[in-house]
């Protein structure tokens, strides 16, 4: 679903250019929860958002579902945004004056889905993370971890192919951090969804079915299974 190739990207020119990502080879499949773990600036977020294609490299080829992105004009890449993806932050970025099921609703209408058929969608997708009881609560009035649950509901309008999260559970505690990771996990598995998730918390490692490491804008490690062994 994703193959990145030889992926360079650096920021600024001249003496003054600073090199984000050196090189860097990536393939992730359907329905595969693959965790990016690297240092504070090692180049995690900066690959995430080129996966996206949020931010063009510098050089490279990045491939979706096996169309070429790096290539395309830039008119083109809301619709492939739209298309493939689903994003996760770590803020939540929820609307605060809208409620749960609004701020869900209006993901739809992004994509082009309007009136009853919105409505449904969202209403069905907060039933999916069991948020039933919460479609009229604003923001305010929910918890992280609820507020997290809306962001991924709000992330699967449309039926994106693919999620991106970026530190989905660093502003959570334990028990929403393990209960958000078990909606990806599902999403990933049920639906054969690829998960992409850049963390630096190791108490959820064991849903990964592989961690690559980051350091200095390379990979210097891609390990299949490697997390089941990290939280008992």
């Amino acid at each position: 679903m994703i193959e990145i190739r030889q992926v360079y990207k650096s920021y600024g020119t001249g003496n003054a250019a600073v090199r984000a990502l050196e090189g860097v080879d990536l393939s992730v499949c359907s329905g595969e929860i693959l965790m990016l773990m690297g240092p504070s600036g090692s180049g995690k977020t900066t690959l995430l958002s080129i996966i996206g294609c949020i931010l063009r490299p510098t050089s490279g080829s990045v491939k979706i579902a096996g169309e070429e992105m790096s290539g395309l004009p830039e008119r083109k890449l809301p619709r492939v945004r739209s298309r493939y993806f689903g994003f996760v932050f770590q803020g939540f970025n929820l609307f605060p004056a809208l409620t749960a099921r609004e701020n869900v609703e209006i993901a739809f209408k992004l994509k082009g889905i309007h009136g009853r058929q919105a409505r449904r969608g969202a209403e069905e997708l907060l039933e999916s993370v069991g948020l039933q009881d919460k479609m009229k609560v604003l923001p305010e009035d929910l918890s992280g971890g609820q507020k997290q649950r809306v962001a991924i509901a709000r992330a699967l309008a449309g039926d994106p192919p693919i999620l991106l999260a970026d530190e989905p559970t660093a502003a959570l505690d334990s028990q929403s951090g393990i209960t958000v990771m078990e909606i990806l996990a599902k999403l990933a598995k049920g639906k054969n969804r690829c998960v992409l998730v850049v963390t630096h918390d190791t108490r959820v490692l064991h849903y990964s079915d592989r961690i690559v490491k980051i350091a200095d804008g390379r990979i210097v490690s891609d390990s299949s299974n490697e997390a089941k062994g990290h939280v008992a």
